[in-house]
C-alpha cells in the first residue's frame, strides 16, 4: 500500500472508526493515460485513483451526500493530490 492509501486508510479509521474499510488503490488502471506520468512527476507518487468502501456506525441517519462530505473534509489534504475518487458509503 502506497503513502496516500495508507493516509486514506488511517484517516478514515480514526474518524469514522468502521466495522469494514477497504482502500482500493486503482491507478494501475489509468497507467496509460496522457495525464498519468504528468501526476507522477506533480505529486511525487503514481497513486491517482481510488475507491473506498467503508462502513460506520458514524454514518447512521446520514443522506448519500452527507456521508460524502463527511468523507471528503476528512481526506481534504489527500484530495488535493487524487485525480479521480469513488466512494461506498453506509451505515453498518
Amino acid at each position: 500500500m502506497g503513502k496516500i492509501a495508507t493516509a486514506i486508510k488511517e484517516k478514515l479509521t480514526k474518524a469514522f472508526n468502521p466495522s469494514q474499510l477497504e482502500v482500493r488503490d486503482e491507478s494501475h488502471k489509468h497507467a496509460g493515460h496522457a495525464g498519468a506520468s504528468a501526476h507522477a512527476a506533480e505529486h511525487g507518487s503514481s497513486e491517482s485513483h481510488f475507491h473506498v468502501i467503508i462502513r460506520s456506525n458514524a454514518f447512521e441517519d446520514m443522506s448519500r451526500l452527507a456521508k460524502h462530505r463527511a468523507v471528503m473534509e476528512v481526506l481534504a489534504e489527500e484530495m488535493k493530490t487524487i485525480h479521480a475518487f469513488s466512494l461506498d458509503a453506509d451505515a453498518g
